[in-house]
């Protein structure tokens, strides 16, 4: 029996995509901070995601001609709860009372909360002790980060656990996007998270009374100007980068914009916010970024058994590890769950008895 060929992007491509993420991820700490100046908090987020999301839907639509199903806008609306809202909004309320690289600091925890949801709770692949290691001290550094910042640098105590809320929210969101059902073209599939993201947000702004808050003429041009960068770059750029990184590379080496990031931040933030990097967020901060270092360090670049990513057939990461490196794959005690509906599809079990969603035509 032929071998089928393998098919997926690039080593290049995904290079290319996940210094996209590097950079411009690392410069959106700076971006919101300059927004928060002028633009209340959530009004500013849902302005960024719906002009965002408007636009690239409508490039997509035009270019594809793909028509979203119900079941695909509401994979979009979880991933844009968690990630958007939960995560992306979070991360700027917390910047209000917390300086941008410490922000950035604990955003790195995500890694820690992949490994720590894939490998011990879905128990995709075995602990081993670069992952064990990698725990401890990050959890062990973003305690002396979020109890030493609080106490001794006078950091709103709030301000530190919405970051780390915004992490967990951010991983939560990270995983399901990597098997959830959505359209086969990467922009509709980012297009269609942002859109959701949007009007959950917008939902918040009203609820919390920020339209009443909200002046225009008083919007400096510097926020204007934070504003439309992260659009164009924050979102336009790094968002979609992101996503389609989730579905075509090991999360493991995704992860790693967690460490990079913070290097832009921390820099950008003492170079021209005047941020002081103090011993105590040096040694925490260090501390957090050799953990993600030692739980992403192994695997390559490609998801080489990865199915189809635009269908969502892909194996849980720590499967795919352990597939390249020879060991025995362990299967998650979780599966895939969708809920019922009149419109739903059944699920269709491939070759390697992996239960995969079917696609739906329209």
């Amino acid at each position: 029996m032929t071998k089928p060929r393998q098919t997926g992007p690039s080593t290049a491509s995904i290079w290319v995509a996940l210094g996209a993420v590097y950079f411009f991820w690392g410069t959106t700490y700076l971006g919101i901070e300059t927004v928060n100046q002028t633009i209340p908090t959530a009004l500013g987020a849902s302005m960024r995601f719906l002009v965002a999301g408007s636009a690239m839907y409508l490039l997509s639509r035009r270019r594809t001609h793909e028509r979203p199903t119900r079941i695909q806008w509401r994979s979009a609306a979880i991933i844009g709860c968690l990630l958007l809202l939960g995560g992306n909004t979070v991360v700027a309320w917390s910047e209000r009372t917390v300086p941008t690289g410490t922000v950035s600091l604990i955003i790195a925890l995500v890694p820690l909360w992949l490994a720590l949801f894939d490998r011990v709770l879905l128990r995709s692949a075995p602990l081993g002790w670069r992952v064990v290691v990698g725990l401890v001290m990050g959890f062990a550094g973003a305690a002396l980060l979020v109890g030493g910042s609080a106490t001794a640098d006078s950091i709103a105590l709030s301000g530190l656990l919405l970051a780390v809320g915004a992490s967990l929210s951010w991983a939560c969101g990270s995983l399901y996007a990597r098997k959830a059902p959505l359209p086969q073209h990467a922009l509709m599939a980012s297009s269609m998270q942002q859109l959701a993201g949007g009007v959950a947000i917008f939902v918040v702004a009203v609820a919390t009374g920020e339209l009443g808050r909200f002046h225009p003429s008083q919007v400096s041009r510097a926020s204007w100007l934070a504003l439309l960068y992260l659009i164009v770059f924050g979102s336009g750029v790094a968002f979609s980068a992101y996503l389609w990184l989730l579905r075509n590379a090991r999360t493991s080496l995704v992860s790693t914009y967690a460490y990079v990031n913070p290097v832009v931040a921390v820099s950008l933030g003492w170079l021209i916010l005047n941020e002081a990097v103090t011993p105590r967020v040096f040694v925490a901060g260090g501390i957090i970024l050799v953990s993600v270092a030692l739980i992403v360090s192994a695997g390559g670049a490609r998801r080489e058994d990865a199915g189809d990513p635009a269908a969502g057939e892909l194996l849980p990461d720590g499967a795919s590890d352990a597939r390249e490196q020879g060991r025995p794959e362990i299967e998650p005690e979780v599966g895939l769950q969708r809920g019922g509906g009149a419109q739903e599809r059944g699920l269709a079990q491939d070759g390697r008895g992996e239960l995969q969603p079917d696609r739906e035509s329209g």
